[in-house]
This record gives structure tokens, sequence and C-alpha cells, in this order.
């Protein structure tokens, strides 16, 4: 299992298989209605935009540290385990990483409110449109997946702002 998260980690082509695996099964999932072969087709178009902005964004990071792309998933990997790099200069790169990295989620902070009030909305018009049509089933699971959706975001971003903060600290620390 160590092996296949770390080559999902570090691997864009495994993270493709795996976003295009999932958007297939969800498609089967959600759209019956549909042919199997415009489900393919409509989960690689997504999965290839997905797999576009996240080299993008990992080309962006590397530019910014001074690493190459395939640098940061294990910069990153060292961050969510907390190791501390013994290397001066990969402590620099790292520290250029994770400053970089923390004003990125801090400046995305300022636009939570405004994301979780339009998902509230977005939930709170499922409901209506339910309550209107006299079908509660499928607005009330929209409702809670879009409450449980929020709460991961929450904490997902709390947890990544914890390991940040403490890797600059220690790094500060150490250096």
């Amino acid at each position: 299992m160590r092996a296949l998260k770390l080559w999902l980690d570090r691997s864009l082509a495994a993270q493709a298989v795996l976003i295009f695996v999932l958007g297939v099964g969800a498609n089967a999932l959600f759209r019956r209605d549909g042919h199997l072969g415009w489900w393919v087709i409509q989960t690689a178009v997504f999965t290839a935009v997905v797999i576009g902005i996240m080299a993008a964004q990992r080309r962006r990071s590397g530019r910014a540290a001074g690493v190459d792309p395939r640098g940061i998933a294990e910069l990153n990997r060292q961050i969510r385990h907390r190791e501390v790099p013994s290397d001066p200069e990969k402590r620099a790169t790292m520290q250029k990483l994770v400053a970089e990295q923390l004003g990125k989620m801090e400046r995305g902070g300022r636009w939570l409110p405004y994301w979780l009030a339009c998902m509230g909305l977005i939930a709170a018009g499922m409901l209506a449109l339910g309550i209107v049509t006299g079908s509660l089933a499928l607005p009330l699971i929209f409702v809670v997946g879009v409450a449980v959706f929020c709460s991961w975001v929450f904490w997902m971003r709390r947890r990544a702002l914890e390991h940040h903060r403490h890797m600059r600290s220690a790094l500060q620390d150490h250096g």
C-alpha cells in the first residue's frame, strides 16, 4: 500500500489513471442513460484538463522553489511527514516552497467564506427544488454530500496549514 501511495504521490500518470477510473465509475453510477463510449470520452477530457492544471501548478511551484516538478512531490511528502532535510541546500529550497505554498493558502483563505456561501446557496436551492417538486430524497442526499465535502475541504486545509506552519518553524529553528 505504501508503494502505491508513493507512486500516486510522484507520478502524474498514476494520478491520471486514478482520476479516469473514478470518473468513469462516477459516470456509470450517476448517468445511467448515456452510452459507455460517451462516458469514456467525457472522462478522458476531464482527466486531461485536471492533469494539465496539476502539471502547471507543479511547474509553477518548482520555478518558485528552484526545483524540478518531480522534486516538488518529494518535498511535499517531506512536509506532510514533518521531515526536515539535513542538507542546507535542500532546506533552503524547502523554505522557499513552504513560504510560497503558505502564501497561496493564506491568500486563498480570503475566498473561503464566499465559496462556502456559494455551496450553501446551491444546497439550499436544491433543497427548495426538492420541496417544490415533492421529492426530498435526492436533495437531502445532495445537501448531506455538500456538508461532508465542505467539512472535508476545511479539514484538509487546516491540516495542510498546520503541516506548513510546523515546517516553517522547524526550518527556522534549524537555520
